[in-house]
């Protein structure tokens, strides 16, 4: 028998894995390929137990030094849909409720709230369900709406805004909270989200959340659906930076201690 030289043998072995990979995909099969193992070509957190996948995602998830988040997540009986911008500093996107979308920018401490007329005309700060999308009688008047169309408001800190919206701003508080599944921890199989494969950890047999974790690089999580149907998510562009800056003063209203609105 003729000896097959080393780099011949390492460029056949590399052929074999991208094709076993390949049959993992499309889902044919392939001789030679390890009875079709899911886990292939992959970073190997398929194989471990679901505890130890939920920890490596959150690890991941930790570290990575920015992500884009979008998808609807269900408050105190409202319904957000959010596409933001997060990192270690701040964060910036949009946030929409009852039909109605205003942006947020933090920079450090400092948070911005941006929407348009209709917004600051229909905002009611102290409503009960202390939503200010929600239609009251004690936002401003149609000219200090007008005023604030389209422009940056300073929130203050001490208003009741701040710490409302600022959590949607907050990667490591935003994810603290999302990341999370109720009961016991299970794994259900692998699949695929945006052409990515990924492994499926479930809480309480999915009741309690599902967690789609990427099977391919870094085992960053990808998509989660909350438990009690409090919302799905979707998360990408992790570690890819953003630009994050103060607006240009034009664009900035300051009302001081309290917004007008509460």
């Amino acid at each position: 028998m003729t000896a097959i030289p080393p780099c011949r043998r390492t460029r056949r072995a590399a052929l074999t894995s991208a094709l076993c990979a390949l049959a993992v995909v499309t889902g044919t099969g392939l001789t030679g390929c390890s009875g079709g193992d899911p886990d292939a070509g992959t970073n190997g957190v398929g194989k471990l137990p679901a505890d130890r996948i939920q920890a490596r995602s959150r690890t991941a998830a930790e570290s990575a030094g920015a992500v884009h988040l979008s998808g609807n997540v269900v408050s105190n009986g409202r319904t957000y849909r959010l596409d933001m911008r997060l990192k270690s500093d701040g964060g910036t996107g949009s946030v929409t409720s009852q039909g109605v979308t205003f942006g947020l920018l933090r920079v450090g401490r400092q948070l911005y709230l941006k929407a348009d007329a209709r917004f600051w005309d229909s905002a009611d700060g102290e409503g009960k369900d202390g939503d200010p999308t929600a239609n009251g009688k004690n936002g401003p008047d149609k000219g200090a709406a007008g005023k604030l169309d389209g422009k940056y408001v300073k929130v203050p800190q001490g208003d009741p805004a701040y710490k409302r919206f600022s959590g949607f701003t907050d990667k490591g508080v935003l994810l603290e909270s999302l990341l999370t599944l109720h009961g016991a921890l299970a794994t259900d199989g692998h699949h695929e989200q945006s052409g990515v494969r990924t492994v499926r950890v479930t809480g309480g047999k999915g009741t309690g959340g599902t967690l789609d974790v990427s099977l391919e690089g870094t085992p960053y999580p990808l998509r989660l659906v909350r438990a009690g149907d409090a919302g799905t998510l979707s998360f990408s562009e992790w570690g890819k930076d953003f630009p994050l800056a103060e607006p240009d003063a034009d664009d900035t209203v300051d009302y001081g201690k309290q917004l007008p609105a509460s």
